[in-house]
């Protein structure tokens, strides 16, 4: 594999980690490559994305990195998350919140488990719209974000606390959990609704 692909790869490993993001030995396991030419090709793929015409850069926490938006762009993020197009959520979104709410505090590998799918958007979603947050990190190997509902997540349906949520039968079936979501949240999409007129 030539230097250029395995920036792709690196590139591509990191964007699909999201907000959990992917330590230097895992990139180095999963490329079957020396960690010292992995740190040389993180290295390089950082300093390119310090380029103005890159509107993605790379950061590090506790030993994690992430491919993330530059802060100096946010204000064009807002906006499109203000856009009236945006203000409704999708089922992905909604089904998410749900199990947020249901499960808090929960991780986005735990939200995933549950859904079958990736979550990474839908999380991303509902946290530009204030409607979940971090509320902390899981204890062990990569401290990953715990996630929450918000103020905001209350006032939107109404409840004083969490424990107000209705409770979720025993032994449900999937369909019954989706059907459960589409009506509590019925009342979330009508009050977006209500506020874009």
């Amino acid at each position: 594999m030539e230097r250029n692909e395995i920036k792709a790869v690196i590139e591509g490993l990191l964007f699909v980690s999201g907000d959990e993001g992917i330590d230097r030995k895992q990139i180095a396991q999963v490329l079957e490559k020396d960690s010292k030419e992995i740190d040389e090709i993180i290295n390089e793929l950082k300093e390119s994305y310090l380029s103005p015409d890159r509107g993605m850069t790379i950061v590090e926490y506790a030993g994690s990195l992430q491919l993330v938006t530059k802060p100096d762009h946010a204000v064009y993020y807002e906006r499109l998350v203000e856009t009236p197009g945006h203000s409704t959520l999708s089922q992905a979104a909604l089904e998410t919140l749900a199990i947020i709410a249901y499960k808090q505090p929960i991780t986005r590998a735990e939200i995933e488990e549950v859904r079958g799918v990736k979550t990474e958007k839908p999380l991303q979603t509902l946290s530009a719209k204030g409607l979940v947050k971090e509320v902390g990190r899981a204890e062990g190997t990569g401290r990953a974000i715990l996630y929450g509902t918000t103020k905001a997540f209350l006032d939107h349906f109404g409840l004083q606390t969490i424990k107000e949520l209705p409770p979720l039968p025993e032994n449900i079936q999937e369909e019954s959990v989706e059907q459960e979501a589409d009506l509590f949240f019925s009342k979330f999409q009508e009050s977006i609704s209500f506020e874009d007129n």
